[in-house]
């Protein structure tokens, strides 16, 4: 028989800026996948919803208040890793309050996602840009 998985839930946020750029971050030193980009996010704790995830995630990360009313699903993507399955949970974040900084020196970049497509990115991330793309293209 089979062994069911232990499922990995990571929430991310595409922080869009009043002139449609894109928050991306990159991963540090000394942690998996060092140096490739992301969107800032991370790990659901047990007992936290991915929207309850994601607002403490963002104030941890980039020093920042985001409301829950202020945040939108957008897309996601399941990827395998290890012995774990990792499911990302992508969000569209256009208002929050405070100043975008990284208090653990964070290399932070505000990009088109035109140009995010060109950054070497963890797999689950790759296929949320496309999707991403789409989203912000669809009125609807």
């Amino acid at each position: 028989m089979e062994k069911n998985p232990t499922y990995l839930f990571v929430t991310a946020a595409a922080l869009i800026d009043q002139n449609g750029r894109i928050l991306v971050q990159k991963r540090p030193k000394g942690k998996p996948m060092a140096g490739l980009w992301e969107f800032p996010g991370g790990k659901v704790e047990a007992g936290e919803t991915p929207e309850a995830a994601l607002i403490r995630e963002l104030n941890e990360e980039l020093a920042i208040s985001v409301k829950e009313a202020d945040i939108e699903p957008v897309a996601f993507a399941s990827e395998a890793l290890e012995e774990r399955h990792l499911v990302l949970l992508l969000y569209i974040c256009r208002k929050w309050s405070g100043h975008v900084q990284s208090p653990d020196s964070l290399d932070l970049r505000w990009l088109s996602v035109e140009a995010i497509r060109d950054l070497e990115m963890p797999p689950a991330d790759g296929p949320l840009v496309q999707m991403l793309a789409n989203a912000l293209r669809d009125p609807g």
